[in-house]
């Protein structure tokens, strides 16, 4: 079969990526470099690729792709000792990264430089099996050390990008301006869906709180962004409402629930401004998106993630697993569609397995629907956060503590972008804080950490969280 990465001769001259540092790549040239790439690599093994908001990460990307190479796409900035054990478990073939990081890696050779990235393959290679249709690999995202990795297949990735562009109806004279990384699981359907479209993607790794993300975008006519909910929350802050922005067309927001008074207020600026805002809802096991309000709705329905996208279906799911049908009755979300992911991979032999999960998804979500068919997220079954967009597993980052700090037992709670732990050392309160600001990458002010005497257990030993949060 082909796919939207295999041939992009189609859109000519056309601009397709250009960042922030000077470099430009049309569609022609991006196509020839990706048939010359995939002669410099050996088909059906497996690369890690680390990522930045620049024209080379993309053109890395589809050179894999193309080749039929299995790329795990990482963050540049991974802690060195989470980047060591990922390389110690999946022992991949061939490394992407940006050129300043030359000499950090002992184990591989060098043999291809160009637009700011290396090529380098393992100095011992060793033999892989994969899974015939594994296409490509990502890390839950906020991942916190362990090397569970959802397996996504080359028909994943065509489907879903396929239904975004559908969906967001993104053609070639659109022109997105990053504003998130693209080894996070929105950020590269971002990248894919603009691709497969015909558009420019506009790169840079600047902060919006900042200038020049906003000369860059002025001076680029940049006509939509994506953000998570924080994202929102700082743009209010920055005083976006008063920004002057001609080009902009829409937003579109995912990576956690948004406020439904933040979500009104968006909603409100761009419908009088004649701009849209469109609230998402995804998972990196559904590759990326399986919900979406189409902006008509975003006022009459602010606070809903709407319905399923193209090709996809949800239904909700009681305790005793029977579908529900009434409305307003709360229940497990469960996602059908060709963008459900393969599976997880913890180790190396796991790139072998095949499809297990059937096209079905249970999120871990609880949902309900309204008399119109609108879905609402109203909590979830699992014990993780979404933290800046990103997913923190609080059973994960206990067990990190309990690991990394001595005599000391713990338990985690909280709410999106705000996590709490509880800690029976009160002198470790700031060390604490700092590891898991440093462990998952993210700021220090997502994390309280507060002293107790002891964590209240029941005689099997599990958490009490209700006393823990009284």
């Amino acid at each position: 079969m082909k796919y939207f990465f295999d041939d992009f001769s189609k859109f000519g001259g056309r601009t397709a990526l250009k960042d922030d540092r000077g470099r430009e790549v049309t569609y022609e040239c991006l196509d020839r470099w990706a048939d010359a790439f995939k002669e410099k690599v050996e088909t059906r093994q497996m690369a890690i690729c680390l990522c930045e908001n620049t024209v080379g990460s993309p053109m890395g990307y589809v050179g894999f792709l193309r080749s039929r190479t299995v790329p795990l796409l990482l963050d540049r900035k991974i802690e060195d000792g989470l980047l060591d054990n990922l390389l110690s478990v999946y022992r991949p073939m061939y490394l992407y990264y940006p050129a300043d990081m030359a000499g950090r890696f002992e184990d591989y050779e060098p043999f291809f430089e160009d637009y700011g990235y290396v090529l380098a393959k393992a100095l011992r290679p060793e033999p892989i099996e994969l899974y015939p249709e594994l296409g490509l690999l990502l890390t839950t995202s906020g991942s916190t050390g362990s090397p569970k990795l959802v397996r996504q297949s080359y028909k994943n990735i065509q489907a879903n990008t396929e239904s975004i562009v559908e969906y967001l109806r993104i053609d070639e004279s659109e022109r997105p301006i990053t504003t998130l990384p693209m080894n996070y699981t929105y950020g590269l359907s971002i990248v894919q869906s603009h691709l497969a479209a015909g558009a420019t993607l506009l790169m840079t790794s600047q902060s919006m709180q900042m200038k020049p993300f906003w000369d860059f975008f002025k001076n680029n006519e940049a006509t939509s962004f994506g953000g998570v909910p924080f994202t929102y929350e700082m743009l209010k802050k920055v005083r976006f409402f008063r920004m002057k922005l001609p080009s902009l067309r829409y937003m579109t927001q995912a990576g956690g629930k948004l406020s439904p008074e933040l979500h009104r207020e968006f909603a409100e600026w761009a419908n009088a401004q004649g701009k849209k805002f469109i609230v998402m809802y995804g998972q990196t096991e559904a590759t990326a998106r399986m919900g979406y309000l189409p902006a008509e709705y975003s006022i009459e329905k602010y606070g809903s993630m709407g319905f399923a996208i193209p090709g996809g279906r949800f239904e909700l799911i009681d305790a005793d697993d029977k579908v529900i049908t009434e409305p307003d009755k709360a229940g497990e979300l469960v996602y059908y569609g060709d963008n459900v992911t393969l599976g997880y991979a913890q180790a190396r032999e796991d790139l072998a397995l095949g499809d297990e999960r059937g096209g079905c998804l249970h999120t871990g979500d609880v949902a309900r629907f309204d008399k119109d068919g609108f879905y609402y997220i109203v909590g979830r079954l699992k014990r993780f956060l979404k933290i800046f967009g990103n997913r923190v597993n609080l059973d994960e980052a206990d067990r990190l503590i309990r690991s990394h700090f001595e005599n000391v037992d713990c338990a985690s709670t909280g709410v999106d972008d705000k996590m709490v732990t509880y800690i029976t050392d009160q002198a470790m309160i700031d060390e604490v804080r700092r590891f898991l600001a440093a462990t998952t990458h993210l700021s220090e002010t997502a994390f309280e950490v507060r002293y107790i005497e002891e964590i209240p257990k029941n005689e099997a030993g599990k958490v009490l969280y209700s006393r823990l949060e009284k």
